[in-house]
């Protein structure tokens, strides 16, 4: 009973009752240091009069200090390692403050201080410190002791894969919160050292190869990853070591992911297919591309898609002054402004105030591109609107030529008028060789960037990348929405292979290649090793709880129009050089690789972009993309097969 009092009263403590509790006993400690000093045999007549003056300026100045450095506007109930370094730092400055003072008071033989022993002022800072820092904890103690008292040991009993800041994060709301159902008892880690440890008294019980033993021991039945800068190889191995035991198995997202680096329970969810393919995190200089962005109107084409809308996603971090979303989809546009603006009604004032402005456009439209671009006057164009879906630009060639050709000749020639000082084109990988319409429009498109950055001396550039998983038109979502249907998965071809990137840390890399960009590059973000397409269905299928041929069937269709089997990152005779980071490769010399007569076999091209003449636009494309071979990579293709 008198506990729970205690506790009560406690847990109500606020900064102005600190105040007073400061005043009573800061008055109080300069008297303990001076008994302390003396061992207790003190001649009142000869301390008296200065330990009275040492007290009242003692107190006045650490009050002061208190005030200067904030120590009365915390929320001590969550304090932590943090608001200690804080105590300490607050604290050292006040005694460094009342040393000068006493040995300046001393000297001079003022208030009766030459009486006092020179060790009072670092004896004082003791005891202050002991005070200050006690009765802030206090409240944190009783919150963790109440913790423990109302955690519920029902519900499932969860072990954590990961012991680290991660790891840490996600028990210590399990533990807050008892009414989630989550009762975390043990860990796992791959680091000897830390087994036998208890980690808010969770114990780790040893390393991955441990979880079948572990869950059977002490009856787990969840299982949470919680290893976010994981590589994907090794997520795979703890997803299959789990499956083998039928525990449900729950992740928390990428390091690409958690964009404020806050893990939360909300966070976790299911694995994913893009957990099983992470690749180690390469180091972005996430400062500069703050810096970068800070305080400017960033404009986003395409802003409803994929890449577009992630781009949102992370500029928003960025602290611009103005994000200004552009796309033809109304209902894509809607959502992420929708997002958006929770986004940034949610930071508490951690944001500048960016201003959110929306159009609805096509970027085909000359004149309503250039009313937009004159109203907003952008700082930065990121232009991530195309048509991408091969087999149909290949019915459909006069749409990717107005698409994404005289959509981004729009764009770069506004760009220009309206002074536009930075200029991003999201290309693919299938405009390297092309077999597509799709990927020679891409590539089309590319030279009408960097031409204009070599002509005009701007700072436009192009970033080039392969397929992102979960894109909208991802073989990701076809092969999910073909199992939700029982089945069969195709695939075009058991030979097939693509690069494959998640659309975070994409978007983290275009965000990264733009800060570097001076003008007339064409950065390629490295993909890593080529997937198996009919290895991305397998592992879709398990993740989705059945057996690769028993439940699911894999059925092999055949190639499609402009489909290659394998694509390609780089353009022979393209000098590529490393940069600062390690996932981003620089084609120096991308701009020499503008063919003679371009603007007017561009001009020629164009004027047959309202004709369904495929034959003609091929041969059009090929004069403007020489490695364009539409028929020859289908021969090539068949004599393979």
């Amino acid at each position: 009973m008198f506990e729970n009092f205690l506790n009560k009263r406690i847990l109500k403590l606020r900064n102005r009752h600190f105040l007073i509790l400061d005043i009573f006993f800061l008055s109080l400690t300069p008297l303990l240091s001076l008994i302390i000093r003396l061992d207790g045999q003190i001649d009142y007549d000869t301390y008296f009069p200065g330990i009275i003056w040492c007290t009242l300026i003692f107190l006045t100045l650490k009050i002061l200090v208190f005030y200067k450095f904030g120590l009365y506007n915390r929320y001590w109930n969550s304090a932590s390692i943090d608001e200690l370094a804080k105590i300490i730092f607050i604290i050292f400055w006040a005694v460094v403050m009342q040393t000068v003072l006493f040995v300046i008071f001393n000297s001079i033989s003022m208030l009766e201080f030459q009486s006092l022993p020179f060790s009072l002022p670092l004896l004082d800072g003791i005891f202050t410190f002991i005070f200050v820092a006690s009765t802030r904890f206090s409240l944190r103690l009783m919150e963790r002791l109440k913790e423990r008292r109302n955690m519920s040991y029902h519900g499932d009993r969860v072990l954590v894969v990961g012991s680290g800041k991660a790891g840490t994060s996600i028990v210590m709301e399990m533990q807050r919160n008892p009414q989630l159902g989550l009762n975390p008892v043990a860990f796992v880690d791959d680091d000897t050292d830390k087994k036998g440890l208890k980690i808010r008294g969770v114990p780790v019980l040893g390393t991955r190869n441990s979880i079948p033993e572990i869950i059977t021991k002490h009856d787990i039945n969840k299982v949470i990853i919680a290893m976010p800068t994981a590589p994907g190889s090794e997520i795979r191995d703890v997803v299959s070591i789990c499956r083998k035991t039928g525990v449900q198995t729950r992740t928390i997202p990428g390091i690409f992911e958690i964009l404020d680096e806050t893990v939360r329970i909300d966070s976790i969810r299911q694995v994913q297919i893009e957990d099983l393919l992470r690749r180690e995190p390469v180091q972005t200089d996430i400062k500069s591309v703050a810096d970068f962005l800070k305080g400017k109107k960033v404009l986003v084409t395409g802003s409803g898609g994929s890449i577009g809308s992630e781009l949102c996603r992370q500029i928003l971090y960025c602290n611009p002054s103005e994000i200004i979303l552009l796309g033809q989809g109304e209902n894509s546009i809607f959502d992420i402004h929708h997002e958006v603006m929770k986004r940034l009604s949610l930071t508490n004032g951690k944001f500048i105030q960016t201003k959110v402005e929306t159009f609805i456009a096509n970027i085909r439209s000359y004149d309503r591109l250039d009313s937009i671009l004159n109203e907003t006057r952008p700082d930065v164009i990121f232009h991530t609107a195309a048509h991408k879906h091969v087999p149909m630009m290949e019915l459909n060639s006069c749409e990717a030529v107005s698409n994404n050709i005289k959509g981004t000749q729009n764009l770069i020639e506004l760009s220009l008028k309206h002074n536009v000082k930075h200029f991003v084109f999201i290309s693919t990988d299938k405009a390297v060789n092309p077999s597509s319409v799709m990927g020679a429009s891409k590539r089309v498109a590319e030279m009408i960037v960097l031409k204009a950055a070599r002509e005009h001396g701007k700072n436009y550039s192009v970033v080039r990348f392969g397929n992102v998983l979960g894109s909208r038109g991802s073989v990701v979502l076809t092969f999910k929405r073909q199992i939700s249907e029982g089945g069969p998965v195709t695939i075009t071809h058991p030979d097939i292979e693509r690069f494959f990137m998640t659309i975070p840390e994409a978007v983290q890399l275009v965000l990264q290649a733009s800060v570097i960009g001076r003008g007339g590059e064409i950065f390629v973000l490295d993909m890593g090793k080529p997937l198996k397409i009919i290895d991305l269905a397998k592992d879709i299928i398990r993740l989705s709880g059945y057996e690769v041929e028993k439940d699911i069937k894999i059925v092999t269709t055949g190639l499609r129009p402009g489909e290659k089997l394998y694509e390609e990152l780089f353009i022979p005779g393209e000098k590529y050089e490393k940069t600062i980071h390690g996932k981003i490769l620089i084609a120096t010399n991308a701009s020499h690789f503008i063919p003679e007569h371009f603007e007017h076999n561009l001009a020629l091209l164009l004027s047959k972009r309202h004709e369904n003449d495929k034959e003609a636009i091929v041969n059009m494309l090929k004069q403007l993309v020489p490695e364009y071979s539409a028929e020859e990579q289908l021969t090539k293709i068949a004599l393979s097969v």
